[in-house]
């Protein structure tokens, strides 16, 4: 019979809906029942492309024996971390407070007052290297909790009042300043001494895409001309399109690679990794013009768009690590990896050696059991293009036939902004109006269904239905970002109008009056701590994301308010920056914008007029640092124009550009060579 998860819309927890275990999804009746039977909580937090969250599930929640302990002696509750983020990093802080590290599937236990008291991450279902089984965790749990509650409670109480006392505001230096020049370039040195000049990437295994130090080096470089910057973005960039965590048949990225050398993928492909990789790769080629770069935005782009947008517009979470490997058994990386026998299957003997030279594929394998993980080795001397599409087109028909990876398709706000601003200005830069499409019904959707009337956000959408999740800062401001870049590219301001509306919560419910700012909002769920967190994951932290929107919002419309707290929250770029600019790297690009203005550009002029098209692409393509554009006709009443166009007139009746920093502008030019000379860095 299905337990209560049965009635959730999270994909991860409806995974879990017929499991034995007696689930309750996070709620105050999960946690009177507790107080009711007097038992501590089981939480188990996981989400639905976790690999070791689909092992311990399948060891240990879908096994009888176990399910019953749990439920005689706790009150299990499941939570999705991407729907319920504020929970996860409450007690993610917790267990890295305790145990030195963190991870997912995360298995804290609590009182019936929400406070933890035990915790771990996977634990196998028998005593494996040094590591307990996960029902002898439960039996001391339960022992401790029967015979030592009182111990139990006092451990519970400390670890509260730790988390409690832990605050950000005396990392803040005083006065609330951005950066100076020479702190950005000592976070230039500190990105120096942890980059793999051999590889590519910053520090060893496993790897992560470092897309948003990428952002702050492509910035820098604009503004300084550092060669350095560039070349450790080039050299990086390369490294990945080349290896195999980018699929080389179907394009976008894996999560990460679990070795230095970008090799073997964690096959999970998530939609903000293959947003903010997109949009960096379109960012490397707007500065240089590579043909990597070009293809490998164009390819991500068409990845999320084929395998992650919804029939409602939006975009799906992520794809599963593991699939059916044919024989029933679900296997990671089952969907991706080849050997020369299957080649040899699809292409014959001789396509299939040249697909195995072009692709590293060998008799030994770079993955499990003789399996190769596709990449595209540097090699000397030109390809065959012509054979090289062939091969790769009837590869990529022959692994559709394969079974696929499971499809995580709740909608996440934050994510979508993401994947917004990244298919607006890829689209604008390639002449691809179908991008700018998906871009545009992707923000549709936001507004229809995620924003309510008060223009308060909900957190996710599945088949067109709100979750009940109500956003936190990272939605706010990177849906903002996601509307401020789609404004741009379209010259619609309604989508700036949108970014205020949401940028105005983000100053009334996420920020402090010393300028600090927390992930959830001062009206939402009270939890043990208040999560507050400015440093880079995956994902732009929510707090430097909000920096880089209001930064925008206020060059773009001149508010001192905005402008005045983008400032104040850039404090703790000023503060982390030099110490650990891996970890705060958007942070650094939006304070490589603040210093430089950011730059304003207004284009004025019909938009069916060449001319007006000309400028705007010019515009777009800039690579001063953090730019905004502007798009609209002179004179026009439309409501939703922006600021930053009033008062700009047409150049003896031709359409014009106005460059300008905090609204004082040079003189408007009409020729696109000169506004591209003022626009270089």
């Amino acid at each position: 019979m299905p337990n209560r998860l049965a009635h959730e819309t999270s994909p991860y927890l409806l995974q879990h809906a017929d499991n034995p275990v007696d689930w309750w999804p996070w709620s105050a009746d999960a946690f009177e029942e507790a107080r009711r039977r007097g038992v501590p909580v089981l939480l188990s937090v996981g989400y639905s492309s976790c690999h070791w969250c689909h092992v311990m599930a399948h060891e240990s929640f879908e096994d009888p024996d176990t399910a019953a302990l749990l439920n005689e002696h706790f009150v299990p509750v499941k939570v999705d971390r991407e729907e319920r983020p504020d929970v996860d990093a409450v007690y993610m802080e917790a267990v890295q407070a305790a145990t030195g590290q963190g991870g997912w599937p995360m298995t804290v236990f609590l009182t019936p007052d929400a406070e933890p008291f035990y915790f771990g991450t996977y634990f196998p279902p028998a005593p494996r290297h040094g590591m307990p089984s996960f029902g002898q965790v439960l039996e001391g749990v339960r022992s401790a909790w029967t015979d030592r509650r009182d111990e139990v409670g006092e451990v519970a109480g400390r670890i509260v009042a730790d988390l409690a006392g832990r605050s950000l505001t005396e990392s803040l230096p005083a006065g609330r300043r951005p950066p100076r020049p020479e702190e950005l370039h000592t976070a230039l040195m500190g990105l120096t001494r942890d980059f793999d000049a051999v590889r590519g990437g910053f520090g060893g295994a496993p790897k992560f895409p470092p897309s948003m130090a990428l952002e702050f080096l492509l910035r820098h470089h604009a503004r300084t001309g550092s060669a350095a910057a560039l070349e450790m973005v080039q050299a990086t960039c390369a490294a990945m399109a080349r290896g195999g965590i980018y699929d080389q048949l179907g394009g976008g990225f894996a999560r990460y690679a679990v070795d230095a050398t970008w090799t073997v993928p964690h096959f999970e492909k998530m939609l903000y990794d293959n947003a903010l990789l997109c949009r960096t790769y379109a960012h490397l080629w707007r500065a240089t013009g590579s043909d990597l770069a070009r293809r490998v935005a164009l390819e991500t782009a068409d990845f999320m768009v084929r395998e992650l947008r919804t029939d409602q517009g939006g975009f799906a979470s992520a794809l599963d690590a593991d699939s059916d490997d044919g024989s029933g058994k679900h296997v990671e990386g089952a969907y991706y990896v080849w050997t020369p026998e299957q080649l040899r299957a699809v292409l014959g003997e001789k396509d299939a050696e040249f697909a195995a030279a072009c692709f590293g594929v060998t008799e030994e394998g770079t993955f499990e059991e003789g399996a190769s993980v596709l990449q595209l080795p540097d090699t000397d001397g030109p390809v065959d293009a012509e054979r090289m599409a062939s091969v790769k087109e009837r590869l990529l028909a022959a692994r559709a036939e394969r079974p696929r990876p499971g499809r995580d398709d709740k909608v996440v706000a934050a994510w979508n902004g993401l994947a917004i601003a990244a298919l607006a200005e890829t689209g604008a830069y390639f002449d691809r109006p179908d991008l700018v499409q998906a871009a545009t019904d992707a923000a549709d959707l936001l507004v229809r269904v995620h924003m309510d009337w008060q223009a308060r956000l909900h957190r996710t959408s599945r088949d067109g239905t709100p979750g009940a999740n109500s956003g936190v800062l990272e939605d706010y401001a990177d849906v903002a970002e996601g509307f401020l870049a789609l404004a741009a590219v379209t010259g619609e301001g309604v989508w700036t109008e949108f970014a205020g509306f949401f940028l105005d919560t983000v100053l009334l419910q996420f920020t402090t009056e010393d300028g600090a700012l927390y992930d959830t909002a001062a009206d939402a769920e009270t939890l043990i701590r208040r999560p507050q967190d400015p440093t880079d994951n995956a994902t732009p932290s929510g707090w430097t994301a909000a920096a880089g929107a209001l930064l925008s919002y206020a060059a773009l419309t001149g508010s001192e308010l905005h402008r005045t707290a983008a400032e104040r929250a850039l404090g703790i770029v000023t503060a982390l920056g030099g110490r650990a600019p891996r970890f705060i790297g958007w942070g650094l690009a939006v304070a490589e914008a603040a210093l430089d203005g950011p730059r304003e550009i207004a284009v004025v002029g019909a938009q069916d007029d060449p001319a007006t098209a000309a400028l705007h692409r010019v515009a777009l393509l800039g690579t001063a640092p953090g730019a905004v554009v502007a798009l609209g006709s002179p004179g026009s009443d439309d409501s939703g124009e922006v600021p930053l166009l009033r008062d700009r007139p047409l150049v003896d009746g031709r359409p014009a550009a106005y460059v300008c920093r905090h609204f004082t502008c040079e003189r408007p030019t009409t020729d696109p060579e000169e506004l591209a000379e003022r626009l270089r860095g």
